[in-house]
């Protein structure tokens, strides 16, 4: 094992990591308003005088895994009227496509333990033009593309600071960390530097009074004192100053009111900028910056050391760069071990920089609902809508982890089903981590006692497509693999206890008919229908079935029959468990194929689709034919039984042959299960083989679903043809849009009507391999549809895989398609190599859109590299 294999395992390695997110202001954790508007409740220009409840946000920053203390950069250019110690962004109502971050920043590097870590922040030497990226986006439509920072012109010339900083641990509680600051321009550049340390505020809200310090001690250091963090001190190198204030709101400038309290939390901000005397000059208080002036010559670098922790020798930089060098080494003799095999340079950093992504975007999570629901004692009382209002049905959620977020600006708060996408990756690099981040949604204290997992914090009430079975089965592969075949049981039996919990809330809430057709609802593809899938109601009493909804459930019958088989091999009772899946799975089967005839079935036999449709009381039925992704996702429910199975779980094998008997029509429906595949197998899938292959024939159309980046989530078919719906004098439309989003459906800031998204094309590639280890080499299909060139399923699925990697790689003309049309992304070469992890891509031009440090599942693109490499 290198040094960093032994690290992952230790946690107090892991006690200090990136968990400081990039935006708490505008989030449901801070908003206390009456109308549940957070974005109006905490804005950005509030964030500097206000003390936070539930969390701390700030630039390059970490914290302990318990946010006592944290710390970050500060940064300002002489010009802007404000320091530059968050990121800027727009709000949802704000943007024309939602919230947007609109700053350039990259999260390059990064170890497991966090022994490493490296991030740039690009600061323009001009005035940060705030007031320009508010007006112009706001004169924009739906119908135009978001305006970003670089598009004003600010990096044109060059007049910029990369601003790199890097940590190494020489311990687990005694962290190294390096500024660089990188002058690009033509001219030499002043810049102000404000490394910052800060207790988050626990001792205003009534519970404990506890208040902790930092003191200076002579011009080089601060001590810190709380109860909790012995020995601990900050050490800066020949900083101009300290400068010193307290983590407290500043309710003279936000609320118009006076108190006793001096030296709030923005008193750093006002002494640097404004020259007022807000800082504390017998240098002590909750929060306090080294403050440097630089003087930075053109096209030259400056650096800036400081060291975190309880370091108590008499020369805290020497050796520092060679600590630095020896951790960088590491880092990349760890990820060298993984990417053996490899084609390209390209591809390995391109994956690196993934990992990196995924590891910075762990985040402290700190709410308690029922806390946030009734107030702080030491607070003024919460308006009574509140005990009515959103989330206050989840009184028992309790969350103070540490957890990895889909994007820390954009969606700073974990979504169920983007966490578990998150985990197959993390599980290449730390299954630990991946295995613990799966357990947590299933604890009491996050998992609802009815059985619902919460789906992210706008609505824990929203149903996301059940997929965590189906990642504990993946990352518990991947974990057997890396230990030689040992399996870790243990993890698999505790998740599968709470999942029966959630198969029932499943069957329960989501079945309103009880006829194994659900209605999912939301089911995180916002905009992939005509309206708001939670609305399930529709005019004249019709409700909504769903093809995805039931796929998803009868993909999750099977995840959880795979799992019980699995445990049945040392404790036999779980074949009892794996049949009841089994039979659970083939009811939806049934039901599936039952409603394929005539008008009323969710598989339309003209289209050769799966379509959702609308019910009404007089048994009425609209087919909703619209082709998406919703009509693909029966290609997830599969699975493969080795033939030693049935031989060797013989209570499992006699049930099901006597279901089978009893029920010859629904052993009809599994596909050839009488007929064993290559090496002895068994197929159970919701796709016979000529559904499957009809349902192929237009995913791998490239005038319908294939792009040249990997599979729409919206039939190009609907460019000429968009679906058209009138609901009682309100005509509603589904056009082909390939990029960002024009309709206001979740806010507008995602797109599911013609763009590529990631995961799910992820979990195609997936299922296509699944069916290949049944049907071998001589099941082919067509690939493109109409081209004339026959491949069997392992090698789509490889030539699927190559397509998403197109995104990143550099084509023909030397260029990335994630960057689009700009110039300065694409050919810049203090850009050009650095990568962003856009939330979804077009349909048509690879073009990276939507939230663009959404590490956490476009990070799924490392895997793809990796089986890639294996595959050959």
């Amino acid at each position: 094992m290198n040094k960093e294999q032994e690290r992952i395992s230790q946690e107090a390695w892991k006690k200090w990591g990136p968990y400081l997110t990039d935006r708490q202001w505008g989030t449901v954790r801070e908003d206390y308003s009456p109308d549940e508007n957070p974005w109006a409740y905490s804005t950005h220009d509030m964030a500097r005088s206000k003390a936070y409840r539930w969390g701390e946000e700030g630039i390059a920053g970490i914290c302990d895994d318990r946010q006592i203390l944290c710390f970050a950069i500060g940064l300002w250019n002489g010009k802007d009227p404000i320091l530059k110690e968050r990121f800027f962004g727009l709000t949802g109502p704000q943007g024309n496509h939602g919230e947007d971050v609109k700053e350039i920043y990259y999260y390059l590097d990064s170890t497991p333990s966090h022994a490493y870590m490296k991030m740039l922040y690009k600061y323009p030497q001009t005035a940060f033009p705030y007031d320009q990226l508010l007006t112009e986006n706001a004169k924009r439509t739906r119908l135009d593309p978001e305006y970003e920072l670089i598009d004003t012109g600010i990096f044109d010339q060059n007049r910029y600071f990369d601003v790199f900083v890097e940590y190494a641990k020489n311990d687990a509680e005694d962290i190294l960390i390096r500024i660089q600051v990188v002058n690009r321009g033509p001219e030499a550049a002043p810049l102000v530097v404000l490394p910052t340390l800060w207790f988050r505020n626990t001792w205003v809200w009534g519970y404990d009074s506890y208040e902790p310090t930092l003191i200076a001690i002579g011009d080089q250091a601060v001590e810190v004192k709380h109860r909790d963090l012995t020995g601990f001190r900050l050490l800066g190198e020949k900083p101009k100053d300290l400068l010193f204030c307290n983590n407290e709101t500043n309710v003279s400038r936000l609320y118009h009111s006076t108190d006793s309290k001096k030296y709030y939390k923005d008193g750093i901000n006002d002494f640097a900028v404004q020259g007022k005397p807000t800082v504390n000059p017998d240098r002590g208080g909750t929060k306090m910056s080294f403050h440097y002036e630089l003087q930075v010559p053109a096209e030259t670098t400056q650096t800036l050391r400081l060291r975190l922790g309880n370091y108590s020798g008499n020369d805290p930089f020497g050796g520092f760069d060679a600590l630095f060098q020896t951790r960088i080494g590491e880092a990349d003799a760890f990820y060298g071990a993984l990417q053996q095999g490899l084609a390209t340079e390209e591809e390995k950093t391109i994956q690196r920089q993934a990992f990196g992504g995924l590891l910075w975007g762990k985040q402290f999570y700190y709410y308690d609902v029922t806390q946030w629901l009734k107030g702080d004692p030491a607070q003024p009382a919460c308006p009574g809508e509140r005990m009515r209002g959103r989330n206050h049905e989840w009184r028992h959620l309790n969350n103070a982890d540490i957890i990895s977020m889909p994007d820390k600006w954009e969606y700073p708060w974990y979504a169920s089903w983007d966490l578990a996408f998150h985990c197959i990756p993390l599980a290449m690099i730390d299954p630990g981590l991946a295995k613990r981040q799966l357990l947590l949604l299933i604890h009491d204290w996050y998992l609802h006692p009815n059985g619902q997992l919460p789906a992210y914090e706008w609505s824990f009430s929203d149903a996301n497509p059940p997929v965590h079975a189906w990642a504990t089965w993946k990352v518990y592969e991947l974990d057997k693999e890396d230990q030689g075949g040992k399996g870790d049981t243990g993890f698999l039996e505790t998740i599968f206890h709470k999942l029966l919990l959630n198969f029932t809330w499943w069957v329960n809430r989501k079945d309103a008919s009880g006829n194994n057709i659900f209605e999912g609802g939301f089911l995180g593809m916002d905009n992939i229908g005509l309206f708001d899938r939670n609305n399930t109601q529709m005019p004249d009493g019709g409700h909504l079935e769903q093809a995805d909804g039931t796929s998803w459930m009868a993909m999750y019958s099977l995840n959880l029959m795979r799992i019980a088989l699995e445990l049945a091999k040392t404790n036999p009772i779980y074949q009892d468990m794996g049949t009841k899946f089994f039979e659970h799975f083939l009811y939806i089967a049934g039901v599936m194929d039952n409603m394929g005839d005539g008008a009323s079935g969710l598989w339309d036999d003209e289209d050769e689709f799966f379509y959702d449709v609308v019910k009404f009381p007089d048994d009425g039925n609209l087919r909703l034919k619209i082709r998406s992704m919703v009509g693909l996702i029966p290609l997830f429910a599969v699975e493969v039984l080795d033939d030693e199975i049935l031989q060797t779980q013989s209570d499992f094998s006699e049930r099901l042959r006597w279901f089978l008997n009893y029920r010859p029509d629904l052993a009809s429906l599994v596909s050839r299960w009488h007929e064993k595949g290559a090496g002895e197998k068994h197929l159970l899938s919701l796709l016979r083989g000529h559904r499957m292959k009809r349902l192929l024939y237009r995913m791998l159309d490239e005038t319908e679903f294939l792009s040249e980046f990997g599979i729409r989530a919206l039939s190009k078919y609907h460019e000429q043809h968009p679906f058209q719906l009138d609901l009682g004098g309100n005509v509603l439309s589904v056009p082909y849009t390939p990029g960002e989003s024009t309709t206001g459906l979740f806010g507008g800031n995602s797109n599911w009507r013609g763009p590529i998204w990631v995961p799910l094309n992820f979990m195609i590639i997936e299922s296509l391999r699944r069916f290949y280890h049944y049907y071998g080499d001589d099941f082919l299909v067509e690939y493109p549809t109409r081209s004339g060139t026959y491949l069997n399923l392992e090698q789509i699925a490889h030539e699927l895989s190559t397509r998403l990697l197109r995104l990143f790689q550099r084509n023909a003309q030397g260029t990335r398609p994630i960057f689009g049309n700009n110039s300065k992304m694409q050919g810049d070469p203090n850009f050009k190599d650095y990568f962003l992890f856009y939330e979804y891509f077009h349909g048509d031009k690879g073009w990276g859109l939507g939230a663009s440090h959404q590490t956490g599942w476009t990070a799924l693109i490392a895997k793809l590299i990796q089986t890639l490499a294996k595959k050959g």
